[in-house]
């Protein structure tokens, strides 16, 4: 019975979470498809670890610190670089110097042009509102990688941003 139970319990919370585990998974990796997968992954380490999860004090939290680890993993694994080159996937998600001068600028693609650590990093940061040391403790680094990952990953978004709309400005004159 007690088993009903748990499953129960985590049935209730996927389904409540799951819309925004989506969302925050799709601003880490820019795809659609990707986002359902680690959405998918993460869910399922949490079922594992459920025991675990009951006893801390933001579940929330841990869910997300689950979710960005299973994405800076997949990043790393030479099995997902392997699967997005055989796939044609990789020239299709990252963005070239070929992209449409015609076509209005998306914070999502500029956030996509991040190495993954500094998207990670953004998307705590700004996105979730986490301070400097909630970010670290949920990357598993110390608050001045977090500084200088934000840093990097700011300035970064800022040079597409003004190569963008500088080049808009040139073709409006």
């Amino acid at each position: 019975m007690a088993e009903f139970g748990r499953e129960a319990e985590f049935r209730e919370f996927a389904e409540s979470r799951a819309d925004w585990l989506r969302k925050v998974a799709f601003l880490l990796c820019c795809d659609w498809h990707r986002a359902d997968d680690l959405v998918q992954d993460t869910l399922t380490k949490l079922y594992v670890q459920w025991w675990r999860m009951r006893r801390v004090d933001n579940p929330d939290g841990y869910a997300r610190t689950v979710l960005v680890n299973t994405f800076l993993a997949e990043q790393r694994s030479s099995w997902q670089r392997w699967t997005l080159r055989g796939s044609g996937r990789e020239e299709a998600e990252r963005p070239g110097p070929q992209v449409d001068p015609e076509a209005s600028l998306d914070l999502r693609q500029a956030l996509a042009a991040l190495p993954p650590r500094q998207r990670a990093t953004l998307v705590l940061r700004y996105y979730h509102d986490l301070s400097v040391e909630q970010t670290a403790d949920a990357l598993g680094c110390s608050a001045g990688n977090v500084k200088s990952q934000t840093s990097r990953g700011l300035r970064a978004l800022r040079r597409v941003l003004d190569t963008r709309s500088a080049t808009a400005a040139g073709r409006a004159l």
